[in-house]
């Protein structure tokens, strides 16, 4: 597009998943299954932990709060990606771009505060098991997940009007398959470096705050299970946990390694592949890692099913 500023831009060009022509009709067939079962996945975590009675606890609230940023971090990104598959092409509007990037920004810093509450609620529940249900109150849940929302909607809002507001020239080649902050300050020609710091300062206290809180609660819920005498209760504790850790390892885990390595230590494919696993592939798979390894939500799939009229009320 050669020179322009911010008056005169109206698209972007993103660089896709790939370049290869011939790989867009299979990458939309695999994409498209894939985002059809984050949504039935997602979703049916999120009606599940509605609908049966037995789900209405603080854990299960919390996974529905994590359910619907899934959801809602997939469909900020697929619908758009499918599209350019199916229209050959790699454009995304303006303001499309910058709606995007605020969702996007919004659900996957939201998710890294849920997963630390999460880990907090299972801190509560091996711990102080006794006091677990006047500790996790019904005000206490919607604080826990409301201050995340707030914050995170805060963040994202300031990130996105501090960009749009922001003077673009030079190329409108986004390096991403999406409209993320951080492939977009290369192509500002204004507030650069004072953006970038910004995004450096909100990002790593996102990362080291809540992943700070998942390892001290971690800590403490590791002394407190080898303190117990019976195998069988250390056993049933760390299952209550099991799901948890597994989600926290595979998403805290893509996005170090995503962020924290320098730029030399593995190629751009490789930082595609793993940006494509960590917003795509992490948001199908949470809620079959909390169904197939949890009895309770299994019982309740099974009560809901043989039961459907329970949807109704």
């Amino acid at each position: 597009m050669g020179h322009q500023n911010l008056t005169v831009l109206t698209e972007f060009i993103l660089m896709g998943v790939t370049k290869r022509h011939e790989l867009h009709l299979p990458l939309f067939g695999i994409f498209l299954v894939i985002y059809m079962i984050t949504v039935v996945g997602n979703l049916g975590m999120i009606i599940l932990t509605k609908v049966d009675s037995r789900l209405h606890t603080p854990m299960y609230f919390f996974i529905r709060h994590l359910a619907f940023i899934d959801l809602g971090n997939s469909t900020v990104i697929y619908p758009k990606m499918l599209v350019n598959f199916v229209l050959d092409k790699s454009t995304i509007s303006y303001y499309e771009c910058a709606i995007q990037m605020a969702f996007y920004i919004l659900f996957i810093i939201t998710e890294l505060y849920i997963l630390a509450v999460m880990g907090y609620d299972r801190y509560v529940a091996i711990c102080n098991p006794l006091l677990y249900n006047v500790i996790m109150s019904h005000t206490l849940c919607h604080v826990l997940v409301g201050i995340p929302y707030l914050f995170c909607t805060f963040q994202s809002l300031l990130l996105t009007s501090k960009i749009f507001t922001s003077t673009f020239c030079g190329s409108n080649i986004v390096s991403d398959f999406f409209c993320d902050n951080v492939p977009l300050i290369p192509l500002l020609c204004s507030n650069a470096r004072q953006i970038e710091l910004m995004i450096i300062m909100f990002a790593s206290f996102n990362l080291m705050s809540s992943l700070l809180v998942v390892l001290v609660s971690y800590i403490l819920i590791l002394i407190t299970i080898f303190r117990m005498r019976s195998a069988e209760v250390r056993k049933k504790a760390f299952g209550t946990c099991g799901s948890h850790l597994t989600v926290v390892t595979v998403f805290y885990g893509s996005l170090l390694f995503m962020y924290v390595q320098p730029e030399s230590a593995h190629p751009f494919s490789t930082d595609k592949i793993t940006s494509v696993f960590y917003t795509l592939v992490i948001p199908m798979l949470n809620p079959f890692i909390y169904s197939l390894r949890n009895k309770e939500v299994k019982n309740a799939f099974h009560r809901i099913f043989k039961n459907p009229c329970k949807l109704c009320i």
